[in-house]
């Protein structure tokens, strides 16, 4: 379904298409200057001895043992993206990172993080990611944890992101026990370039906006610079409503139990039929007995009688295993369009200044400053009731039905989209600093000393969330003496049970009656009452002091290789977190969430760290270049004590077109201020209940016997036991109330990586380098925190049900429900969750990279380019004993996956075509495969793959001027049915054009 195109749409689309015809005049009569995208690249000199990411030791670039694949600003800038992390997606190492599309309302986001990107290197996480800017950590984005929000860092400013897997531990520190991410920033720029882009999809909508401007200048003979940048960049929300295969019930399409399956047998037991499908494909799906105007049970016997706007209520055929849905039901709510936004709005201001004096060789002074500014917004699902009481005396149920018609009360539930849907708007502010010193100490060796100071501020306001109070005496409406409709809790202040804490009942009482029996029917003045917006705030700060010498030895002696490089300093890190909640939330007034209390925490850590480069021989016969490095660190932490780190590397190269190279390593990651410090909180999770009929046969080889057994033990007779089935109960599938909390008894994670590959360039196809990387890491005593679903299968996959998991899980002796519905008067949880150093991680694979420039004559230049990446393994061992969870192949792991480019220029035109790939990935586990063949049609089983194409024309005018537009996703790829972004985002076609100035 197209969603009407506003005023403003159709004028950003027509500005599209005049920028393209702005384009195709532009390459009749550009001037003839030879030049591409690539040519805006700053490039080294291989033969230029520099600091590369992974060492602190000045070295030739060819003369890295660590695998580093670099992401350029003109490859940044050649995608039409301005949302950095979307375009480091592409990069087949981070693939499963925190894009737009994962950070808004349709996807679970952290307190204050909608909006927030973060970079997850190898799935293994994203607090497993150390993320650097200019080898220099970067204070987090969100309140207790580690990871950087990337929107945080500006994109014109990038001179290049280097990703590397292994050893980074040993020189940076904790953190990147996957790899690091190092985003190197343009320095000493001279002159003034400003960058104007727009884009927008083809269905008018999801527009985003660029402007950026960079302004340097050298003074005092080229020992000084001063740059100064400015960016901002806007991206609209995009509602998953304005999108067929989301938002339109004819399209949106899930997987559900099949309701021709599971059938009671002759002695009353549902038994699963092996020759049909257990879960099949259904359209038009609703929320079974929930409507937009309310589903009203008069005779209270659990099935509804009418609509809120009273007319006969249609159901639908209810969808066991469906988690609450029902086919059809034109009363019911459908879930199309239901789950929230496709795309997040962004809007982000960076402001940066970089500095530095040479006063000497000696002494040179540096500096930089960036203040940054996000605001985001996003909205997820309406409030519901469900199965909420009225009174029989209600005035408006008697008014709408009759005085006699519900003599015992009723119940309704209805899905509160005329109150607003609840969302999340924030503004998250980002300071940080650098200034330091470095220079020469003798000939050969430098020193360095720097301060950094990181501060991220955030204030998040969550919408539309009922007061518990306030909505229980709003809806308690009757009427008065005088024949007015009002709260009940006016006329008698004893009335609410339990008593009021967020106002006060009685005579003058703010109460104002809510009518929930139709279609935006609520006064205005009673959604005041009871609605209010949930407004917290954060705090993250990062303190880093550093001091480092690196040098050669060639002032003393020089192996064969040439001299010994060094490098080795102290650091110390003092980091602290603190959030606090909207005093209703620290209280539990809000009617849907959980008590959150403030949480505060903080760490410091003392580190030394040293490396060596030896290089032991150098363009001699059959050793073009041997050399063998070592690095190690060791910390001390004021939480978990002392930790060491070390990596040894290597690279052979027989000869100068091949060059073997590879690495093994120890890493470490210290738990962050939340996993340590995060104070028993409340918390609401879904629970797919493991031990229900269908699902009893999708675990290990455990899990029947153990359901069986624990089931017994709360009482349940045989009989119940063989028919149980919670997903066939609507009350059992909402989500259920739990409490989170942190662990001060936690360790730090190690990790052991290895590296090995190959470099080639051979003489003989000059402009083709070749390279590919092996990489092994296994993590021990890794933290782990189960959602409820996992705890609750934890506990009946293990060989008994003896065990932490199943202490933490908890269900109702009557019907073995795991306990916590959100209408229980007596607000018992049904789980517990909470980290502990149990889990195992184990990923291997490979690394692929080529690059090929040809200039074939009078034809121009071709630049080819190919990253791609190869999983061999990935696992998780959720405790120590427990049956490995092979992940290879689920979401976000496919075999294979690769992005690749081909430009071809001639003079000042520059076409490009590129292309993303991801490989078919399992719908369903390993382990549920395994188990139940038969768990649908086997052409269900995998996800398809992804084939995402680009294309992008440049006109370069002359030196000053160049143009560019593109189109991304040429051929409209969507999100697989039953995703909103999975494996790609929901926005579909999308054109962009843009422009560079230089001065």
């Amino acid at each position: 379904m197209k969603q009407p195109i506003s005023r403003w749409r159709l004028n950003a689309a027509r500005s599209v298409l005049a920028m393209a015809a702005v384009l195709a005049a532009a390459s009749a009569s550009a001037q003839d200057v030879p030049a591409t995208v690539g040519d805006e690249q700053a490039t080294t000199d291989p033969a230029e001895e520099i600091v590369v990411t992974g060492s602190r030791i000045v070295r030739l670039e060819l003369e890295v043992a660590s695998p580093i694949v670099s992401v350029t600003a003109a490859a940044i800038e050649a995608t039409g993206l301005n949302n950095i992390t979307d375009v480091l997606i592409r990069n087949p190492a981070l693939s499963a990172s925190v894009g737009g599309a994962r950070s808004g309302g349709g996807s679970p986001t952290p307190l204050a993080g909608t909006g927030a990107n973060f970079l997850n290197l190898r799935n293994l996480g994203t607090n497993r990611t150390l993320v650097l800017v200019n080898g220099r950590r970067h204070v987090a984005g969100v309140p207790n944890t580690a990871a950087v929000d990337i929107n945080s860092i500006p994109q014109d400013l990038i001179q290049q992101v280097d990703v590397l897997t292994g050893g980074a531990s040993a020189v940076y520190g904790a953190d990147g026990v996957s790899g690091v991410v190092n985003f190197v920033l343009r320095r000493d720029f001279e002159g003034v370039t400003a960058r104007l882009q727009a884009g927008i999809s083809d269905d008018g909508d999801a527009g985003n906006q660029l402007a950026s401007i960079v302004a340097g200048k050298n003074f005092a003979g080229g020992r000084g610079n001063v740059t100064a940048a400015y960016e901002y960049s806007n991206t609209e929300r995009l509602s998953s409503f304005a999108r067929p295969f989301s938002g339109d019930p004819d399209h949106f399409q899930e997987l559900w139990q099949n309701i021709n399956d599971f059938r009671p047998g002759a002695n009353g037991i549902p038994f699963d039929d092996p020759n049909i499908p257990d879960r099949i494909l259904y359209t038009n799906l609703t929320w079974a007995d929930s409507a937009p105007d309310g589903a009203v049970d008069l005779n209270l016997d659990g099935i509804p009688d009418f609509t809120g706007s009273g007319l006969p209520y249609d159901g639908g055929t209810f969808l066991p295993g469906g988690s609450g849905r029902a086919i059809g039901g034109t009363s019911n709510t459908p879930t199309a369009g239901y789950f929230g936004d496709l795309y997040p709005a962004i809007e982000r201001h960076a402001a940066n200044l970089l500095t530095s004096f040479e006063f000497s060789d000696k002494v040179r002074f540096f500096a930089e400053g960036k203040f940054v500014r996000t605001r985001a917004y996003s909205v997820g699902q309406p409030s519901f009731d469900f199965y909420t009481y009225l009174m029989p005396d209600n005035a408006f149920l008697n008014d709408r039905f009759g005085a006699n018609a519900a003599p015992n009360g009723a119940f309704i539930s209805r899905d509160n989209f005329d109150f607003g849907i609840r969302g999340e708007r924030v503004r998250r502010d980002t300071w940080r600093g650098v200034v330091g010193f470095d220079g020469e100490i003798a000939e050969n060796t430098r020193y360095e000393i720097s301060y950094v100071y990181g501060r991220t501020s955030a204030r998040s306001s969550q919408t539309s969330n009922p007061i518990g109070d306030r909505y229980y005496a709003a809806i308690d409406a009757v009427r008065a003496p005088d024949g007015s409709i009002v709260c009940r809790s006016t006329l008698d202040p004893s009335a609410l049970s339990p008593a009021a804490t967020t106002f006060t009942p009685g005579a003058g009482s703010p109460c104002r009656p809510l009518n929930l029996l139709g279609n935006g029917v609520a006064s205005q003045a009673a959604l005041d009452f009871v609605l209010a917006s949930n407004v917290g705030r954060a705090l993250v700060d990062q303190h880093v002091v550093s001091g480092s010498i690196s040098g050669d030895s060639r002032a003393v002696f020089e192996l064969p290789g040439g001299p010994i490089g060094f490098a080795f300093g102290a650091e110390y890190r003092r980091e602290r977190s603190r959030s606090d909640p909207d005093p209703f939330s620290v209280r539990g007034e809000f009617r849907d969430s959980a008590a959150l209390p403030p949480s505060a925490g903080s760490f410091d850590v003392k580190e030394v760290f040293g490396e060596v480069n030896v290089p032991l021989l150098a363009n001699m016969r059959f050793a073009d270049l041997l050399s063998f490095g070592a690095a190690a660190r060791v910390s001390d932490y004021s939480t978990v004590g002392s930790t060491r780190t070390w990596k040894f590397d290597g690279i052979y190269a027989p000869i100068r077109d091949i060059r073997f190279r590879g690495s093994y390593s120890q890493a470490v990651r210290a738990p962050n201020i939340g996993e340590l410090f995060l104070p028993t909180t409340g918390t609401f999770g879904f629970v797919t209940d493991p031990c229900d009929l269908a699902n009893r046969n999708q675990g290990t080889q455990y899990r029947e016997a153990n359901c069986r057994t624990l089931l017994a033990g709360l009482g349940l007779t045989p009989q119940q036991i063989a028919t149980f089935t919670p997903s066939r109960v609507p009350s059992a599938t909402t989500s259920r109330r739990g409490t989170v909390g942190g662990n001060r008894n936690l360790a730090a994670e190690i990790a052991t990586t290895w590296t090995a590959g190959v470099a080639l360039q051979p003489r003989f196809i000059p402009g083709l380098t070749i390279t590919a990387d092996w990489y092994d890491i296994r993590i021990r005593d890794a933290i782990n925190t189960p959602s409820p679903t996992q705890l609750a299968q934890l506990c009946v996959d293990q060989p008994t049900i003896n065990n932490q998991f199943c202490a933490n899980v908890f269900r109702s002796t009557t019907t073995g429900y795991v306990l916590g519905d959100g209408n229980d008067p007596q607000r018992r949880i049904g789980f517990n969750v909470g980290p502990a150093n149990v889990a195992a991680f184990r990923t291997s694979g490979a690394d692929f990279a080529v690059n090929y420039t040809v200039q074939p004559g009078k034809l121009g230049r071709v630049d080819f380019n190919v990253n791609a990446g190869y999983l061999d393994h990935i696992s998780f061992v959720p405790t120590v004993g427990a049956d490995v969870d092979d992940n290879t192949l689920e979401q976000y792991n496919p075999r294979w996956r690769g992005s690749g480019n081909i430009t071809w220029t001639l003079d000042a035109l520059s076409l490009n075509y590129g292309l993303v790939y991801f490989s078919k990935t399992c719908r369903f586990s390993v382990e549920e495969l395994a188990n139940n063949p038969d768990l649908s049609d086997p052409k269900f089983f995998f996800w398809p793959e992804m084939f995402q194409h680009d294309i992008r024309a440049e006109v370069r005018v002359n030196d000053r001027f160049r143009f560019y537009g593109g189109v991304n996703n040429l051929f409209e790829q969507t999100p697989i049915w039953g995703s909103l972004n999975y494996p790609i985002s929901g926005v579909g076609r999308f054109l962009y054009a843009g422009a560079t100035m230089r001065m």
